[in-house]
């Protein structure tokens, strides 16, 4: 009995590797070329809470160049080229209010997989999706720590999300019937992993700069594919 245990480990653990050799990886980051916008001052006058959040002022997240000449806040995702239907995940994204401002600002999901909204403070939110293929939500959130769960029924790039009681906030979530999708962040790279080999188009999504596409070419032995996207200063 414990010789079949072990050999039923041996087997799990090599159907792991394999499916990690024939998978492949695309990854890179978006390069920002020009003078980085000044980013806009919020007021935050009407809600003390708000402002108590921010001793220092809070800047606009519309437009993030980071310190080593990177744009934050892009979705990257396989456009074309994926094939077949994956389940989606059990595990819930996280979609917080914090310091009245989405964090993170832009992310990403797959259709079906529970979205969890979270209340991180002291004030009243109304955080309302304006999805066109999906039932649009718009719900109070009243209470410190609250939290909601909602799902996303059809692919949709982008579905913004606003408060109606903070005009300033927005959020955008990417949701996808695959999981083939990465966000920048403070260093501006992305990493699509799993990919079977194929011909891909992949597109990165800036709210402000707009979209941009390439083509790739993956194979069926471990690939590392490098792409680099660079937006330009209006």
């Amino acid at each position: 009995m414990k010789n079949r245990q072990k050999l039923g480990v041996f087997f799990t653990a090599f159907t792991a590797f394999q499916v990690n050799v024939y998978a492949a990886t695309v990854t890179g980051k978006i390069a920002f070329e020009g003078r980085a916008p000044a980013a806009e001052t919020i007021k935050m006058d009407a809600d003390a809470s708000c402002k108590l959040a921010h001793p220092d002022g809070a800047k606009s997240e519309e437009a993030v160049v980071n310190s080593n000449g990177t744009l934050k806040n892009v979705f990257v995702y396989v456009k074309e080229g994926v094939s077949g239907k994956f389940d989606a995940p059990k595990e819930s994204v996280k979609f917080d209010q914090h310091g009245c401002q989405y964090t993170p600002r832009v992310l990403g999901i797959q259709v079906g997989q529970p979205l969890e909204i979270l209340n991180s403070d002291p004030t009243l939110h109304n955080v309302h999706s304006l999805a066109t293929k999906t039932q649009q939500f718009n719900l109070g959130m009243p209470i410190q720590g609250m939290k909601l769960k909602k799902t996303f029924t059809a692919p949709e790039i982008m579905v913004k999300v606003k408060c109606e009681v903070h005009p300033w906030m927005a959020g955008y979530i990417g949701v996808l019937d695959h999981p083939f999708f990465s966000a920048t962040g403070g260093d501006g790279s992305f990493s699509i992993n799993n990919l079977p080999p194929g011909e891909y188009v992949v597109e990165a999504w800036h709210e402000k700069y707009g979209t941009q596409t390439q083509k790739v070419s993956v194979a069926a032995d471990g690939d590392v594919k490098e792409l680099s996207f660079q937006y330009k200063a209006a």
